[in-house]
């Protein structure tokens, strides 16, 4: 998988998970009105229209991944990626992380849960649905750990703000998930395996392939933009690299 530099970021490069999932952001306006329009960010909206792009930032140490979009009417969480990629794209990191942004731009731009009428997150063990693709890209960039940032509603499943682990086969998703609960002061869910309860999730998946993943759950009305909700995705991702000591690298507000 080839990347390229993004011309004024000296840090960070660029690549493309899939060209066919494109969208125009700026048409789902609960998310573009909460993006700042400074030269990076008109960047990613730019690529997201040609399809799902990747984002690399720092080099060495343990490669790690913050996604988010995977239900594109799950917005806190992808404007919360676009937030910390920001903050911290002028840091000297010492890890190798990576950003999806928009796992789907095009069900994010319809405000949908569903990409071609697939959700992808009971779709990631199915031969090249896209949240397959991305999980064939994880295991190519031999991405380390995976923080798969979503939303959820009153009255939805898990409908409170929550981190999803399993303890087997990886148990390191557990442990992830419980410092992260406790730094937030969020609900934890463990599942003693994997894809026991939800086949096909990105995270069963990663950690069923033997990739420590957790996911993150804050509570927004789907389809919208809850009070708050945006901070506290941001926080929720701030904690999940804090686990890796990243911590020591950004200012955490």
């Amino acid at each position: 998988m080839d990347f390229e530099k993004v011309e004024y970021c000296d840090n960070l490069e660029m690549s493309y998970i899939s060209n066919l999932s494109g969208g125009f952001i700026s048409k789902n306006a609960h998310v573009f009105n909460e993006i700042e329009l400074n030269s990076l960010n008109k960047f990613i909206l730019e690529k997201s229209v040609y399809g799902t792009p990747i984002f690399k930032l720092g080099k060495g140490g343990r490669k790690i991944l913050i996604l988010s979009g995977i239900h594109g009417n799950e917005l806190p969480s992808q404007i919360a990626n676009i937030r910390i990629l920001n903050e911290l794209v002028n840091e000297e990191i010492n890890n190798t992380l990576f950003f999806i942004p928009f796992a789907a731009p095009k069900a994010t731009m319809e405000n949908s849960r569903f990409f071609n009428a697939l959700d992808l997150n009971r779709a990631a063990h199915i031969e090249n649905s896209l949240s397959n693709v991305i999980i064939k890209k994880i295991l190519e960039l031999g991405i380390d750990f995976v923080g798969d940032f979503h939303s959820t509603a009153f009255n939805s499943n898990p409908g409170v703000e929550s981190i999803f682990s399993t303890k087997s086969p990886t148990p390191e998703s557990f442990l992830m998930a419980s410092y992260i609960s406790r730094d937030v002061k969020c609900k934890l869910i463990a599942f003693d395996s994997a894809g026991e309860s939800y086949k096909g999730a990105v995270e069963d998946v990663c950690n069923i392939k033997g990739i420590p993943a957790i996911t993150g759950e804050v509570l927004s009305p789907f389809s919208s933009v809850g009070a708050g909700s945006v901070e506290r995705a941001l926080l929720q991702m701030k904690s999940f690299l804090s686990y890796f000591g990243i911590q020591s690298e950004i200012a955490f507000d």
